[in-house]
């Protein structure tokens, strides 16, 4: 080997390692990424309240006694603008219209919907829509109260309250801030 030669090989030796050096950092950050995107999917999973089954939701609410008119139907009031809501019949939505009147100051989540804390928590039958409309009343969990006023597609499961019968207006009643919204059955 040539003096030549070895000035070559020590020469590129320091640049050789940290080559490998910037890969193993490259894969190691690679790893570290994947690692958290898996952490963070489980966390939202775990976030998801259980979905019965079909059968389960079927023999639930074949033993609901239905809603007469009067009950089937309450109002949203956003500032000057009222919406007339048709409740779902199931033991959720009644439950819910037996917390009226009230009051809630709702804040926006995703230019989307408005959501807050019900005083009480509600039953559940939760199941996956796969599709929001806008003007739907959901309950998220046993106390979330959401009321979306864009449609989407989801994975999220909700139990179903109700439906705005004439959405009409109701993104811009709403707007994407928090809103004072009071819920009534007159």
């Amino acid at each position: 080997m040539t003096l030549s030669s070895l000035r070559a090989c020590i020469g590129q030796r320091p640049f050789a390692n940290k080559i490998q050096h910037l890969r193993a950092w490259c894969e190691l950050r690679g790893f570290g990424l994947i690692l958290g995107l898996l952490v963070l999917g489980g966390a939202c999973d775990a976030e998801q309240p259980p979905v019965p089954s079909p059968r389960t939701l079927a023999v639930a609410q074949a033993v609901e006694p239905a809603l007469n008119p009067e009950e089937s139907r309450m109002w949203m009031t956003v500032g000057e603008h009222r919406f007339a809501i048709t409740l779902t019949n199931n033991t959720a939505a009644r439950a819910f219209a037996a917390q009226l009147p009230l009051t809630l100051n709702m804040a926006d989540l995703n230019g989307n919907e408005k959501h807050a804390e019900l005083p009480k928590a509600l039953p559940v039958s939760a199941s996956q829509p796969g599709r929001i409309h806008h003007g739907d009343l959901m309950l998220y969990g046993s106390s979330t109260l959401v009321v979306f006023y864009l449609s989407f597609d989801t994975s999220y499961a909700y139990t179903r309250l109700g439906r705005v019968g004439d959405p009409e207006g109701l993104a811009q009643a709403l707007g994407q801030r928090a809103v004072l919204i009071h819920f009534s059955k007159k």
